[in-house]
């Protein structure tokens, strides 16, 4: 086909997708439906335009669009890897890993179940061998992520429900392509009834091949990109070759799924690029992506929505009956999933609850679209299936496909107003009158400040006023009205507007580069499920949440045993670091928020709401000024470094701020502001740069800190920081059980601990010992140790104790007084300090 021709088709398809959203708007229709409309409406135009003899004119463009060169390899190669990988980078990978559990038990239950279900009834219900069948039922099994995506969008559904249904519909692509390719090879080879074994014995190598492709691929081009950090289109460019060589690496070199290898890849560049890529570098490729796929999602629904007429064109009356099997089969096997699994997943607690109207919303809004079309149209181009299987799997998937983007696509919307999903509960209701009131007295106060500063007219702005008085008046009476709220219910308002007020300080603070964006991410997980759990806990809810930000997570309790155990350092030093820079950004803006309590909250809910919310508000705040301390107890020169920092970073942002303020003002020139601004980048790139924290040399400033030590001299520090061990240790955590060897000593750096000897319980904090008790009497230790809070314990084995009980006065006054506390006659442990030293 002529150049010209193929430039002139896809300009105007590019004009087509401009004009679809707005049109979909107007309609009120699902932005999916309307492209299949335009791209079938224009086939069956060409169709009508090439046949009829009215004219001859538009044969040119009309043999030009039937004879567009798709195939399914175009869908595959160019379209579905950028749809996914956009997907995966859109995704708050932090927060979706909390419900990773009922995400992957979804996304695969899902497919199984349809792709077996609509399998078995077609085979029943028609002459197709069971494989033929099977291959059907894995083509419609996939639903359509930005449809269901967007439906819970115009929902307001919540936000871990929006997270599970997104995740799912996006790796329920990646199962059912995997699916597919293993059933196409047993219709290619002629395997009619191939076993359940033999469908699933290659499935882990497609899983897990893809998966090590995809994750190997995207550490590559995150190595690869950072040695360009000074040259931002490059590290974009990189980006945008990332999923496509992937796929194509998995599918052709290594025979594994290249779905996977694309998500993965897509997954691990969402996790490791933040933080090794400028902040603003990671903003504006994700923008790209976001373009990228929003022309490639379109253009795949209009593109195969153009195949329609020409997979139809081989319709048989005998296919309605086939065709209505398959629509019940695919409508009872979500039914099943969404109606059994994800109820069971609630009661089991791996997922959150899902009232009925929200379940119906989600069978009905289970759309297929192009990747349906796509895997049709590459069966129905293998010369390897007989005619007849082509011939139905084209009509099956494509009737399919129009089912649910006519039918149940049209009239989502009616569906979900007879549920009442449109409308507001009367805690969003109150939620809402409670913002808009807030932002009118913003405007109202911003309004007077700049009609005094323009000097208008009194009787004008006395005008004005008046009227924007009524219209803050009626919305203060509306967020006031507690007719129909209870005082817990304002509480949770107040609360989930403050958690709100803490992501927007977040996003501030990543916006002006206070906060690198990996941690910036880390926040902002934080604070939404800070939302999520207030919203539907109260405030029970809100210190739950609270408290479980300071807590540690699997990856720090991952680095905390390969610390202890393997004597491996890296990742627990990172994450310490990490750590503690969150606390200090945490605790600035904590303190900020009490001034939005002021002047925000105070003003709908009253003085005592407000009250309450300082309280809670400096209940968390001393929380992070007790993690804070411990941090800096265990690391007092890094804690000095890292507030230097972030001085420093303040300092240059407040100074790129003024120089921006003098140009816009004209008082400097271009040149000069740009000069300006590129030696605050050069510091800039130095302050980024976190100080590593090197925790063997964090422990010899830790020896300085315990008066037991405070008599030794320097060389002897030295000797003893080398010898003792750090051991971290979490909440909960035993640290010494009875009947272990007496062979060591316990000091603790940081934290408290509990010990109990018989029913008697004794609490011991930053600076005391523990363990050497038994260890001088010779005694079977009785006593079990539990850790009350995280903390840092170091460790001497017996014969350097020995040695430094010997050389310490300190340290043996220590351990009488440690024996007479728990009632041990000192005699059992020498009479003075010779005999420490003779024994030692």
């Amino acid at each position: 086909m002529d150049i010209v021709v193929i430039t002139a088709v896809i300009a105007s398809l590019f004009l087509v997708i401009g004009l679809a959203e707005p049109l979909a708007a107007r309609l009120r229709l699902p932005y999916s439906v309307i492209l299949a409309a335009i791209g079938i409406l224009i086939a069956s135009g060409a169709v009508y335009f090439l046949q009829t003899e009215l004219t001859d004119t538009l044969n040119p463009i009309a043999i030009a669009i039937l004879n567009f060169p798709i195939r399914s390899n175009v869908f595959l190669y160019v379209f579905l890897p950028t749809l996914l990988f956009q997907a995966t980078l859109g995704m708050n990978l932090r927060r979706m890993l909390d419900d990773a559990v009922p995400i992957f038990v979804l996304a695969i239950v899902a497919v199984v179940v349809a792709t077996f279900t609509v399998g078995y009834a077609l085979f029943w219900a028609s002459s197709l061998p069971l494989v033929a069948c099977l291959l059907l039922g894995s083509i419609i099994s996939t639903t359509d992520p930005s449809a269901v995506v967007g439906i819970f969008r115009n929902l307001s559904a919540p936000r871990r429900l929006s997270r599970i249904i997104e995740g799912e519909s996006l790796l329920n692509d990646a199962a059912a392509i995997a699916l597919f390719g293993q059933f196409l090879a047993f219709v290619r080879f002629g395997e009619a009834d191939p076993s359940l074994g033999d469908a699933f014995s290659q499935f882990p190598v497609l899983l897990f091949g893809g998966a090590l492709v995809g994750w190997i691929m995207a550490r590559l081009a995150v190595w690869v990109m950072s040695w360009f950090s000074q040259h931002e289109l490059a590290q974009i460019s990189i980006s945008v070759a990332l999923p496509y060589l992937g796929f194509i690496a998995a599918e052709q070199l290594v025979g594994a799924s290249g779905v996977i290898a694309v998500v993965t890849a897509g997954l691990t560049l969402n996790l490791t690029g933040p933080g090794r890529l400028p902040p603003q570098t990671w903003t504006n490729l994700r923008e790209v992506w976001n373009l990228l796929a929003h022309w490639s999602g379109a253009l795949i629904f209009v593109l195969a929505a153009l195949l329609i007429p020409r997979l139809l064109e081989d319709a048989r009356p005998s296919d309605v009956l086939l065709l209505l099997t398959v629509i019940g089969a695919a409508v009872f096997a979500r039914a099943v999933v969404v109606g059994g699994f994800m109820p069971l997943l609630s009661l089991m607690r791996l997922s959150p609850h899902i009232a009925r109207p929200y379940r119906i919303a989600i069978l009905w809004g289970g759309l297929r679209g192009a990747v349906t079309l796509a895997l049709a149209l590459a069966v129905t181009e293998s010369a390897q299936v007989v005619p007849e299987v082509k011939r139905l799997v084209g009509i099956l998937a494509t009737g399919f496909v129009l089912f649910t983007l006519i039918v149940q696509g049209t009239t989502l919307r009616w569906v979900i107003g007879r549920l009442g999903l449109d409308r507001l509960g009367p805690i969003d209701t109150a939620l809402s009158n409670q913002v808009i009131a807030v932002a009118l007295q913003r405007v109202r106060e911003d309004v007077a400040a700049t009609t005094e500063n323009y000097g208008l007219s009194r009787d004008i702005v006395r005008g004005e006023a008046k009227t924007f008085a009524v219209r803050l008046d009626d919305a203060m009476t509306a967020a006031e009205d507690g007719a129909a709220i209870l005082d817990r219910d304002r509480i949770t308002l107040g609360l989930v507007a403050l958690a709100g007020a803490e992501r927007d300080m977040i996003l501030e603070r990543f916006r002006e580069r206070a906060i690198s964006n990996r941690l910036a991410e880390q926040a902002l997980a934080n604070a939404d499920r800070l939302i999520e759990t207030t919203r539907t806990g109260g405030r029970i809810g809100y210190r739950s949440a609270a408290r479980r930000s300071l807590e540690f997570g699997p990856r720090f309790r991952l680095a905390i045993w390969l610390h202890n155990r393997l004597r491996l350092s890296g990742l627990l030093a990172q994450l310490t670091a990490d750590r503690f820079e969150l606390l200090l950004g945490q605790r600035l803006i904590l303190r900020d928020l009490h001034r939005f309590i002021d002047t925000r909250i105070r003003r709908i809910h009253g003085r005592r709401v407000a009250e309450l919310l300082h309280e809670l508000l400096e209940r968390r705040a001393e929380q992070v000024e007790q993690e804070l301390d411990g941090l800096r107890l265990q690391y007092p020169g890094y804690s000095e470094e890292l507030e230097r920092r972030l001085i420093r970073r303040t300092a240059l942002r407040v100074e790129e701020r003024e120089y921006d303020a003098l140009h816009d003002d004209g008082l400097i020139g271009q040149e000069l502001h740009n000069a300006l601004l590129q030696e605050i980048q050069s510091m800039r790139s130095a302050v980024e740069v976190r100080p590593a924290l090197d925790l063997a040399v964090q422990k010899a400033d830790l020896v300085l800190q315990f008066p037991l030590f405070a008599e030794l001299d320097d060389a002897a520090r030295r000797q003893l920081s080398k010898a003792l061990l750090t051991r971290y240790v979490t909440a909960g955590e035993v640290v010494l059980r009875k009947d272990e060897a007496s062979d060591r000593v316990f000091f603790i750096a940081s934290g408290a601990v509990e010990t109990e000897t018989a029913g008697q319980k004794h609490r011991l904090g930053r600076g005391e010992m523990f363990g050497q008790l038994s260890m001088l009497s010779k005694r079977p230790r009785r006593t079990q140790v539990r850790a009350i809070s995280p903390g840092v314990v170091l460790i001497l084995d017996e014969r350097r104790f020995m040695k430094l009980l010997g050389r310490s006065s300190a340290l043996q006054h220590a351990v009488r007084e440690s024996a007479i506390k728990r009632g041990i006659e000192p005699e059992v442990l020498g009479s003075g300090p010779n005999d420490f030293a003779n024994t030692a």
